[in-house]
């Protein structure tokens, strides 16, 4: 009999709504709390009522509530499928994927298994969707296991953000060196290094100049490949982000699939408006 395979994500991977709009996969979403009250990522808030704002207070963030993700557990089962393949953001930037994990363990009596994706945003989506393609294929349990590990370290994501006061004020920086200068209009470009933490990877005067270095990036991480998925993750500028989605077309034009959606709210708090991202995963 056919294996019936649920793909549970947190609402930080900004995994493609398109893909989403399909069933089968089931998101958590994490917090974003203010001084008068909280907000479930995607679902009660958007990112453009994050910016808006943001100078007037900067929210916290939290992960999923255990109850939600029970919950999820519990409509997964309802619908009938016997295996959840889980995946989620870097568990070195958050306890989402420890929460995912601990409530997984409470219901041994559907089989799960874990990824931690080792990075975030459109990174994290880029290897949900990749995974989603796959399930859809009608892989084996195990296959799709053996498949899933491997991603993390294919998967790359580079973002270009205008400033890193979102990120410090909220304790994200993780080892980004501190560009001093935004006077300078220095556009650092950040990245997830091997254990899932926010690095510096390099750095650009100008956002066009920015913009380059993401392309130089991919253009390294894609290598040799044959193959490969892209996904762009923007703040408020569509118009930008749907420019550089057609310098990327036509440079990288092996692509197989190109998502492009903006960011989560709950990344918006530390990313701040200007921010664009850029991901890509060799097949």
């Amino acid at each position: 009999m056919k294996e019936k395979i649920a793909l549970l994500v947190d609402s930080a991977m900004d995994t493609p709504p398109e893909l989403i709009a399909l069933g089968g996969i089931f998101v958590a979403p994490l917090n974003i709390n203010y001084r008068d009250r909280s907000y479930m990522d995607k679902i009660e808030i958007t990112s453009k009522e994050v910016y808006d704002r943001i100078d007037i207070e900067l929210p916290k963030t939290s992960l999923p509530s255990l109850s939600y993700i029970q919950r999820l557990i519990l409509e997964i089962k309802e619908q009938g499928y016997d295996k959840i393949l889980c995946m989620s953001i870097s568990s070195n930037l958050s306890g989402t994927h420890n929460a995912l994990r601990l409530a997984l363990e409470d219901h041994p009596e559907i089989e799960s298994f874990i990824v931690d994706t080792k990075s975030i945003g459109g990174g994290a989506g880029i290897q949900a969707a990749y995974m989603k393609v796959e399930i859809d294929k009608g892989l084996s349990f195990s296959e799709l296991k053996e498949i899933a590990v491997t991603l993390p370290e294919k998967g790359k994501v580079f973002f270009s953000m205008a400033t890193l006061e979102y990120l410090k004020k909220g304790g994200r920086i993780g080892l980004v060196t501190s560009i001093i200068g935004s006077a300078l209009h220095l556009n650092p470009i950040i990245s997830c290094n091997e254990d899932g933490i926010y690095h510096t990877v390099g750095k650009a005067r100008g956002r066009k100049k920015g913009l380059s270095k993401l392309m130089d990036c991919i253009e390294k991480s894609i290598g040799d490949a044959e193959e490969y998925d892209l996904a762009i993750s923007y703040g408020t500028d569509l118009e930008e982000a749907t420019q550089l989605m057609e310098r990327m077309k036509e440079s990288f034009s092996k692509y197989r699939y190109f998502y492009i959606d903006e960011v989560s709210p709950v990344l918006g708090v530390y990313s701040g408006p200007d921010f664009i991202g850029v991901s890509v995963l060799p097949i």
